[in-house]
């Protein structure tokens, strides 16, 4: 029997901390390149009330390390969220990958009949893996990677949707 939530959750956020990773580096060499300091892509946003570009990174890193966390049944690890160099960001992605490759697809068989509870503002949300994975854990992954990509393109990165695809044969 396939495990799809294995294979639906780990597999997409290993791709996606990939790619995250690439088009930062794209950022990186572009304000080399430009003289821009890098705070100034670091700190961007796409409007006052959204996080900056290390806050983007930061959710889409926590969203695959709380994920992964609630469909083994496991506390995820603390971050402090203060970033202020690529360097930096790198490393907070590769701490969360670490995190995620340590749990094989056997620890997930059980996800299935699990329930997952969290907070949406003042309420308690109880959802199966499966609805948790597709209603929340996915589309909120994306939409941090998302609004990263978008930063970096208003900023001036040039960046297309090739880059923000991947390498679709990897």
């Amino acid at each position: 029997m396939p495990n799809d939530i294995f294979n639906f959750s780990v597999a997409v956020f290993l791709r996606g901390h990939g790619i995250l990773a690439e088009l930062l580096r794209k950022a990186e060499a572009h304000a080399a390149e430009r003289k821009i300091a890098p705070t100034v892509l670091l700190t961007a946003r796409l409007i006052p009330d959204m996080f900056p570009l290390t806050g983007q990174v930061q959710g889409a890193c926590d969203t695959a390390k709380r994920a992964t966390a609630r469909l083994v049944g496991v506390e995820p690890p603390r971050y402090e969220d203060n970033e202020a160099s690529f360097e930096e960001i790198y490393a907070r992605i590769r701490k969360t990958t670490e995190f995620v490759e340590l749990h094989p697809a056997d620890a997930f068989l059980a996800a299935a009949e699990r329930t997952i509870e969290m907070k949406v503002g003042s309420e308690t949300v109880s959802l199966t893996a499966s609805q948790y994975l597709t209603r929340f854990a996915l589309p909120n992954f994306y939409f941090h990677i998302t609004t990263a990509y978008d930063i970096l393109r208003h900023n001036g990165v040039v960046l297309g949707k090739r880059d923000y695809l991947g390498n679709m044969s990897a």
